[in-house]
Formats: C-alpha cells, structure tokens, sequence
C-alpha cells in the first residue's frame, strides 16, 4: 500500500509540473472556447464484466467563426467493455470513430479517425472519497490532409479524486465534486521540441445521482497544446449524461405483470 500510495504521489507531481509548465510561454497561444456533451449507457453483463457505449458531440469557435454553436467539429461513437480484475484494478478497451470536421488541433478540414484503446484503471477506495489512476494506449487512424490515412500513436495518464458531498458514498439523490488532469504523450513523435508532449487537460467540476441508474455531470475543462508556432488553449463546458441499464430498466417498467384480482362466481 505504501508503495502504490508513493507511485500516485509521483504522478500527481508530475501532472502538476506539466500543468503549470513553462512550454505555455514559448510561443503565441490561441484560445478556443467550446462545448461538448456526451450520452453513456452502460449494463452489467455479469460480476465481472460490463459493456458501455459513448455517443459524444463538440461544438466549437473557429477562425472563421466566432460563434460556439455555429460550427459541429466532432461527432463520435465508443464502444467499451471492461473486465474488472479486483475490487482495485479494472482493465478496458474499446473502438471508437470520431467524425471530425473543422478541429482546431487538426485542421480545418474533414479528418475521420478510427481509435483502438486499451486502458487499466487502479481505484483507491476510501470511506467519503475515491482515488484513481488511468493508463490507456490509443492506435489512432486517422485521415490526414491529403486524404490519406495514417497510424498515430499516443499514452495517456490520468489522475481522478472523486467526493460525494451530502452522503458517504454514491447513491440515489447524492452530489458529487470530481477533479483530474490528465497528460498526453505521442511515443513516435520527435524525441526533441514539443511534439512529443501532446497536451495537457485538467477538469473540474461536479454532479448528481437522479436515481441510481441515472446521473448528470458538468463540469470545466482546460485543455492546454502546446504546440512549435502557436499554443492552443481549450475552454470547455462540457455535459455528460449516464444511463446504467437502460433497457433492462424499461423491460422491467412495462412488462410488470398487473395485480391479480379475485372474483367470487
């Protein structure tokens, strides 16, 4: 225990000095400000498995458009499975396709990308509080601007502290305030300059369990880019809705069987 805890307190102070790192000063930064909302739907398939699909959306700014809704830059799907090992160790992975069209990051131009991830997430669980670390591997293939497709390679590692606030643990009718950050590494990019440090992302917001299949999350991202020429910095507010078992818990709704009634003859 003692060396895991020293292994998350490493991670954290690395997040926090690629965060705050000075790449922010070396070149002209443009800023963008976006929305972006996602639907969840999960279902248990068993005690040790569970299955998962993202529908995502992002609207967002761009240089030849002040206006936030007025140009939809990325649509997705992901599909996810997840096998969990122990009660602290969960291991994932999913495809997913992402249409974009106009992101900032890439272009302004259409570029589809198929995405391969396998990711392990660890959980400390704590009485009024939840730990947790993610590592996921992404082979991203991706058009570039000559309508070629290309493989692309990337590491993230994600740091997450999770507080319900009016309960112990989660539950129906229980707020919750979460922050993590989350740096991206592009393995085959230039070992010099700033490719190879892809982004940063720190979120922080909050939500709250309508019932215990359904929650609603909002919160603030900062994604920072640092890039050779011009840095990108991301606003974002985004939206996420979740559904646990949406379709079992509507079979159960109309299917139950009407109260029997006894009629004398």
């Amino acid at each position: 225990m003692i060396r895991v805890d020293c292994r998350l307190k490493a991670i954290s102070v690395l997040l926090l000095v690629l965060s705050a790192s000075p790449l922010r000063l070396i070149a002209q930064t443009s800023s963008y400000d976006q929305f972006s909302s996602e639907f969840q739907l999960a279902r248990a398939i068993n005690d040790k498995w569970a299955a998962e699909g993202y529908f995502g959306s992002t609207f967002s700014n761009t240089p030849s458009e002040s206006r936030i809704f007025k140009t939809n830059i990325q649509r997705y799907f992901m599909g996810w499975i997840h096998y969990y090992y122990s009660p602290r160790w969960k291991i994932s992975s999913s495809l997913a396709y992402f249409h974009n069209k106009d992101v900032p990051d890439i272009g302004q131009y259409e570029s589809p990308e198929w995405r391969l991830s396998l990711q392990g997430t660890y959980f400390i669980h704590k009485i009024g509080y939840t730990l947790s670390t993610r590592m996921r591997g992404e082979l991203r293939y991706i058009m570039n601007a000559n309508g070629i497709y290309e493989d692309k390679y990337r590491y993230r590692q994600q740091l997450k502290y999770l507080k319900p606030i009016n309960s112990k643990f989660l539950r129906q009718g229980v707020f919750y305030a979460q922050v993590n950050d989350e740096i991206f590494i592009k393995p085959k990019a230039r070992s010099k300059g700033l490719t190879f440090f892809d982004r940063n992302r720190f979120e922080i917001g909050g939500g709250y369990l309508i019932t215990d299949d359904l929650q609603i999350e909002l919160t603030y991202v900062n994604e920072f880019l640092p890039r050779d020429v011009v840095n990108e910095l991301y606003h974002v507010l985004s939206l996420t809705i979740s559904f646990n078992n949406p379709l079992e818990n509507l079979r159960k709704r109309f299917s139950s069987e009407p109260e029997e009634t006894n009629e004398d003859n």
